[in-house]
């Protein structure tokens, strides 16, 4: 210790004086930040937290040490300093704006990180923080609250900040505090910004409570009584019970009319909040896009943009392609590529919910009349050069590539022989006389005189010892084995060696199967060798797609004003089953209409869209924009309570932070935008990485808005 020195105090005197005695005989700086630790062991020590207790009270008995610390000028204390992880070897010479700082992603962390840097911006709970008011209203004793742990945790964090001393700031003492005091927390998974935030502010709140011991109110009902009566009489109650710096700044009270449907019975009461948690406008129709394959085998896939009810099913979707392609729903087949496979063959009653934008959904044109069509899956693979004779057979090693196919095969056609013909037709193309398996040698006699059957497939034993056992002939070219040209007679031509052979598979296209089994969906995988593949199939060609002008119809996502969601907000609405309520006059529980009203705001007030939709059938991230203006934002419209003097704050709000979700519902990223309170310029917080934003920028990404919070203008 630099400084040792050996004072008296009586035992059932506060720690209080005991604190400020130490200061003046160290000569602590008032405006300095310290605390005091009893020294339990060589190797213990313990905060001593509570300076309301006695000296008794605390277990300090004579001869014992008491350690007093200092904060640093960076907002660290010295004893947590070893375990803060430094972002760079000269940070400790870094000067910047107060303010301006990143906070490091520690796994999964950006959520939380979005929610503090727009808290660290809202300017009257910093200054409370900066000024070490809480210092003397830490709740130690409520029972709702966390024994001032997180209100210390998170000041510590914006102390760290708001010292301009780092470029980014490690949070993990806080991250470990709000992890022990919410379960959910715990770990390193993906969360929701406003999870986090209407937590902290929750925790803030009891931590910070100046109510030692909250009594009990019994709320009454307004019973027809003036709307000014009854919301005083409610805010008089909610201070009674909660009273500190969250309630100061960022509550405020909303009316709630509930109406019995049997009795007509009207229920109005006043209720608090610390923020606003609006719907978003939902579109009932969805945009899909999808690649239709047509029966031509000589047609290439076409890719559509559809519209087709949000809620609706797979046969929606069919008929929506229907009307562009004059198909009927009912000769198509709806499958999900994924890996070069169908991942998924959809039923037509099957909801479309299941479908996902990112999916690729390839429809085929297919006809099963009476059970006459069989339809068929087919992949496309490449073998190996070498047999896999490691795993106890001399079978060939396989990979999957291109795009599967769905087609129709009549029953009667469903032979090896008239399978290979179909399928080299499927794989043809006619534009400008090219093929997507073509053959580009031109001097080959067979190339240029086969016809249909020069693409003839051995059979039998042939086919197994082809390779080995017989000499390699020239193989005709694809597109002109479609010709057939009069006066040739099958007979009279050579047999030539296939393009490929076939195989019956499972639908994962990765094991064989034998031809004569059946199964509910035939699976075919086209077994292409190496050196055939590469000289006569045409990737590009064979892989082309046609847009149809649906795709050149830019997709205008929707883009609602904030004030929209606000009149959702307040909307009538009929109480789900789950969450019914009591009647006092009909003395059970109904599904009564609620209606939600504002009555006053808050000095700051924090909006929370409700992008996440959660229903029976789907779960999805709304992408609708949002728009709002950046400056005065008039609130004045939804206020029931009129302004009746001046000294009342007025109703119009300045915005001052952002929280942006991208991404969907399985993965994404939180990041901010903030308006620091010294000199009032707009920052863009992506974790640990701080940047210039200008005001447009703003605008631009309202889309990913999910959490915003407007400071009222008289504050400003």
């Amino acid at each position: 210790f630099s400084d040792v020195h050996t004072l008296l105090f009586n035992s059932l005197g506060s720690v209080t004086i005991f604190y400020l005695n130490i200061r003046q005989h160290f000569n602590v700086s008032e405006t300095a930040e310290s605390r005091l630790w009893m020294r339990n062991t060589d190797t213990s020590s313990e905060r001593l937290r509570n300076l309301n207790m006695t000296v008794l009270d605390t277990c300090l008995s004579s001869g014992m040490t008491v350690i007093m610390e200092i904060r640093n000028a960076d907002g660290t204390w010295p004893t947590s300093r070893p375990q803060i992880m430094r972002n760079s070897a000269d940070e400790d010479s870094y000067q910047g704006p107060p303010g301006v700082c990143g906070l490091t992603n520690l796994g999964n962390t950006c959520f939380m990180n979005s929610a503090l840097q727009c808290l660290s911006n809202t300017p009257p709970l910093t200054e409370y923080f900066l000024k070490n008011s809480y210092l003397e209203e830490l709740n130690f004793t409520n029972p709702l609250g966390m024994k001032g742990e997180i209100a210390e945790a998170y000041a510590d964090v914006i102390k760290q900040m708001w010292s301009g001393r780092h470029y980014s700031v490690v949070p993990r003492v806080f991250k470990t505090k709000v992890g022990h005091f919410a379960s959910q927390f715990l770990g390193y998974q993906q969360h929701d910004s406003q999870e986090l935030l209407s937590f902290l502010l929750d925790g803030l709140h009891e931590d910070l409570n100046r109510v030692k011991k909250k009594e009990y109110i019994e709320l009454r009902d307004a019973d027809g009584r003036p709307d000014q009566e009854v919301a005083e009489e409610a805010w008089r109650n909610h201070l009674r019970r909660n009273d500190s710096v969250i309630v100061d700044t960022f509550h405020g009270l909303f009316k709630s009319t509930l109406v019995c449907p049997q009795c007509n019975k009207v229920s109005v009461t006043f209720d608090p909040f610390c923020y606003l948690s609006v719907p978003l406008p939902v579109s009932k129709e969805r945009v899909m896009e999808v690649f239709y394959v047509s029966l031509d085998p000589t047609a290439k896939p076409t890719q559509y943009r559809l519209i087709v009810p949000k809620a609706g099913r797979v046969i929606d979707l069919c008929t929506a392609l229907s009307q562009a392609t004059g198909i009927h729903p009912s000769q198509m087949a709806v499958a999900d590529v994924f890996n070069h496979h169908f991942y998924r063959i959809y039923q037509t009653d099957e909801f479309l919910s299941c479908i996902l934008d990112r999916d690729d959904i390839f429809v085929s044109g297919c006809v099963d009349q009476d059970g006459e069509e069989v339809v068929m899956a087919i992949y496309m693979r490449e073998r190996s050069h070498y047999r896999d004779y490691g795993s106890g057979g001399n079978s060939y090693g396989t990979s999957l590539f291109g795009h599967p196919l769905l087609i129709s095969v009549p029953r009667a056609q469903c032979t090896r022989e008239d399978l290979y013909q179909l399928l080299l037709k499927r794989l043809a193309s006619t534009e400008e006389g090219q093929s997507a398996c073509g053959s580009t040698d031109t001097n080959s006699q067979d190339a240029t005189d086969g016809d249909q059957s020069a693409g003839a497939e051995p059979s039998g034993k042939e086919e197994e010892d082809e390779d080995e056992d017989e000499e390699e002939e020239e193989p005709a070219s694809c597109a002109q084995a479609n010709k057939r040209l009069p006066g040739r007679r099958r007979y009279t031509e050579r047999r030539k060696k296939a393009l490929f052979t076939m195989q019956a598979v499972n639908s994962n296209g990765t094991t064989e199967r034998g031809m004569g089994e059946t199964d509910a969906q035939p699976y075919i995988a086209i077994d292409w060798d190496p050196d055939m593949k590469k000289k006569y199939y045409i990737e590009n060609e064979a892989e082309k797609y046609i847009k149809d002008q649906s795709m050149d119809v830019p997709h205008q996502q929707t883009t609602v004003q904030l004030q929209e969601c606000l009149e959702l907000f307040t909307t009538v609405e009929t109480l789900e089953e789950e969450n019914p309520w009591y009647c006092p006059t009909c003395k059970k529980h109904q599904l009564a209409t609620k209606k939600l009203d504002l009555w006053s705001l808050p000095e700051v007030l924090i909006i929370h869209l409700k992008r996440f939709s959660y229903t029976k059938y789907s779960r999805e991230k709304l992408d609708t924009i949002v728009e709002f203006p950046l400056r005065d934002l008039d609130f004045s419209g939804f206020l029931l309570k009129k302004t009746v003097n001046s000294t009342e704050p007025p109703c119009r709000y300045d915005l001052i932070a952002v929280s942006n979700h991208y991404g969907g519902l399985r993965d994404g990223h939180y990041t901010s935008y903030a308006r620091n309170k010294d000199n009032g310029q707009w920052y863009y917080f992506d974790d640990s990485k701080v940047t210039y934003a200008r005001e447009e920028q703003i605008v631009v990404r309202l889309m990913h808005l999910s959490v915003v919070g407007f400071i009222n203008m008289k504050s400003i």
